[in-house]
Formats: C-alpha cells, structure tokens, sequence
C-alpha cells in the first residue's frame, strides 16, 4: 500500500449514471471466518477486494487455511489447522479478527488473539465478547498482552448483550453453530450482516434461529460441510454513493441493492428532498437535481442510519441550505472528520458529541482521512466542492471502497488516483488501481 497515494478531485460536476454495489465488506470479513469450521471447501462469491478483506485472509492463511481466488470468487479450504494463534502484527491492521476466536473455540477448543487494532475512534472494547464467552463456560485468561480461550466442553448456556454488539453475536454465532451445546442470545445484534453471517451457517448445515431478531437460538451440529455462498450488497457503500449524488445534486442509479436495508438512509434523504424510487427488483434511483433542505441525523444501531454514514451524511449536510444536527449513539466520539471538513470551508460546530451543520458552498482544499468512514465523508465533501481537492489516508479508503476513484469517474466524476508521480492530469480511466490478488496467500 502506498502511503503517498491520494485522490484528486476536481469537485463541482453532479454524478450521472449507473453504478453497480459490492459485496458488503462487513459481511465478507465474518463469512470468511466461517471456512474454519469445517475441513470441506467453503466459497464466497463476489468477494469485495479490500485491503480489509486480504488481511483477513492472510490471517486465514497464517492458521492453516488454503486461500484460492478465481475470478471475484474466494474458495476456502481449512483441512488442518497449523496454529490457533492469531499474531500481534495481522490482528492489530483490523478490529474484525477478533471474531475468529469463536471460530477457533469451535473447531480447536482454544484460541490466542492478541488485541485487535483498526480505525482509531473512540473505545470499541471487546469486554463484551469476553463476558458472553465467560457466560457460555470459556475460560479466558490475559497473557502477555493476548486473549488466551479455552473451552472445556461443549458452548453452551444463555448470552445477554447489555447493549447489542454486531461483533459480539457474530463472535457467539461461530462459536455455538459446531458442537452438541445450545445457546441462546438475548439483545442480539439487528444489522443485517448478522442474518447473513446465519444464512452461511444454515447453509453448511448449523440450526439456527431468530437471527435477525433480539433472540437467537444455536442448537450445535457435530459437523458441518462446505458450502457456496453469496454475500449481501454493501449497504454502507450503497449509501456512501447515494451520498455522493446527493451533495453533488446528481442523478445516479444503484444496481445490485437490497432497499430494505437502506430504509433510514432512504428516509433522511427524502426529507432532505432528495427523490429516491426503486428501479427493478434491485435498484434505487437517487435524484438530487431539486431544492434540498437541512435535515437532522442520528446514527443509532440497525434499522437506524448506520454509524458508518454517520460522517459522509455530514459531508452532504455541510452542502445543504440550513441547519443540521448530527449525533452518533453507536460511537459517540466518531467525528475525525470535523477539522478536515473544516478546511474545504464547512461550517460545523462540535459540541457535547453533538456536530451542529450551517450549509454552504464548499471549496477544494488538501484534506486527509483518519479512518475509513472518515475518507469516505471527505471524498462525498470533495466531489461537492468547488476547485481541486487532494483527499491523502487512501489506504482507509481502500478499507472501505473498492475501486473508488475509478467508480466515480465512471459517473462524471474528475478524480484521479494519484500515487505519487508528477502527472496528476491522467485520465479518469486510468483512475482505478487495482488491489494485488495472490493465489494461495492472498494479502500483503
């Protein structure tokens, strides 16, 4: 990854056209985790390739786990495992991989994860993971700085999330779905991704039921197989580019959906005046080209606007006429992108948690992203701008978006990767850099 990589944006021109989702990164990252349990192949179709996603799977690779790519498709295949240990310096690039202990607790009886590290917003501590697996009669213990798991037999007993946590459920989901234990999740996490991680399960053969409700219901299997699966669209991306229309004041068609995960990001852009119309079975229409107004934003937990919108939502209200209110109740300290906002002329006030939006027209400037969201919110402000703006912290875009210059220039956009040569006036078709796909080991 190269750290002087940027993105020139030459903001002004409203988005035009059609663009297809991904496969949801945040889904993809926990299907993965599910090859562990089982020694028969498990492929993922439609894999997003995301510098998240390799290290993922190099960390897959580091445990005994055969990583193939063909095409956009990832086959899986974890015969034997070399290693239940997941080292420092693989687990601290991403937050995520501490979902692999239930895995590993599931297949190996043990587990070693050192802290996991990721984007640096306010304390997303993993002492719920760790008090649900007490619950379910896994001893853990602190050594040197790693999570050291043990079970002693079969997962099981009853969880309850004082409050959900999508990582928590996914972490009990993989450590309940193989063995001859039944556990049952109380509070469980809503967000679709949940659902998605069950679906997989379901289909190498697991029982359960409710995911997607606040209570699930895990009745181990002694063996599950090898399956081939497809994740969900990224409703995060979705929702980024139905952003970037917006505060461009476009007209841009999303393929590839599901709406119905996208219904509170629908909602507040349609106060705001957005026109937004289901195209098809799986598109939505995004058309921005009337008078818009200011709308107050709350990130909470699903069927909510997501937190990971919670910043590029403040990207477009900084471009609306009026006053705006934005809070975050997931991470109420998730606002790294008030000061670089500030400098494409964005008028925001930060007070108590409480980001206080005054639209306006905004202008190019340099500006950097401090965590992936955060660069997704600074690319939808650039777009909009007037004048050239260089948007530095492309490797937590990367995290995040896949091919992203080269999307948006494919929607009128004048944005080019830049990686650091003299000639920053490339082609808009050259913008897309492509993500180093290797056959067994799939990350660098």
């Amino acid at each position: 990854m190269n750290p002087r990589a940027a993105l020139v944006i030459d903001g002004g021109t409203p988005l035009s056209g059609e663009v297809d989702v991904f496969a949801a990164k945040n889904s993809a990252l926990y299907l993965i985790l599910a090859s562990l349990l089982t020694d028969e192949p498990l492929v993922l179709e439609g894999v997003p390739r995301l510098s998240d996603v390799l290290v993922g799977l190099e960390i897959l690779d580091h445990v005994g786990v055969d990583v193939a790519w063909s095409g956009r498709d990832v086959r899986l295949h974890a015969r034997e495992l070399r290693t239940t240990a997941a080292p420092y310096r693989l687990v601290s690039k991403m937050r995520a991989s501490f979902v692999m202990m239930g895995a590993l607790l599931a297949r190996a009886g043990e587990a070693r994860i050192s802290m996991p590290g990721g984007c640096a917003f306010g304390p997303r501590p993993v002492d719920r993971h760790l008090k649900a697996f007490a619950d379910l009669g896994v001893e853990v213990a602190d050594d040197a700085g790693d999570f050291v798991a043990r079970r002693r037999g079969a997962i099981s007993g009853r969880v309850v999330f004082e409050a959900p946590t999508v990582g928590g459920t996914q972490n009990v989901l993989l450590a309940s779905a193989l063995g001859t234990g039944e556990v049952e999740i109380e509070n469980a996490a809503l967000e679709p991704e949940i659902a998605d991680l069950a679906d997989l399960l379901v289909a190498m053969g697991a029982r359960i039921d409710g995911a997607g409700s606040p209570r699930i219901r895990v009745q181990g299997v002694e063996r599950l197989h090898g399956a081939r699966f497809r994740a969900i669209p990224d409703r995060i991306e979705a929702g980024t580019f139905m952003l970037a229309a917006a505060a461009t004041r476009g007209d841009v068609t999303l393929r590839g959906v599901r709406a119905e995960h996208l219904g509170a990001v629908r909602d507040r852009l349609t106060d705001a005046g957005v026109r937004v119309r289901d195209v098809g079975r799986d598109g939505l229409r995004v058309d921005a080209t009337g008078d818009l107004r200011a709308v107050d934003v709350t990130a909470t937990e699903y069927p909510g606007v997501p937190t990971d919108l919670q910043a590029p939502f403040g990207a477009f209200l900084a471009t609306t006429p009026g006053v705006a209110v934005v809070r975050d109740r997931v991470y109420p300290d998730r606002f790294t992108h008030v000061d670089e906002l500030r400098k494409l002329g964005a008028r925001l006030e930060l007070t108590d948690q409480t980001l206080v939006v005054r639209g306006r027209e905004l202008t190019g400037a340099d500006v950097h992203a401090a965590d992936i969201r955060a660069g997704g919110a600074l690319v939808v402000a650039a777009l909009a701008a007037r004048g050239r703006s260089r948007v530095t912290g492309v490797a937590y875009i990367d995290r995040g978006y896949e091919r992203f210059a080269g999307r948006l220039a494919a929607l009128g956009a004048h944005v080019v990767r830049d990686e650091g040569a003299a000639d920053v006036e490339a082609s808009a078709s050259d913008a897309s850099v492509a993500v180093p796909v290797a056959g067994r080991s799939s990350a660098s």
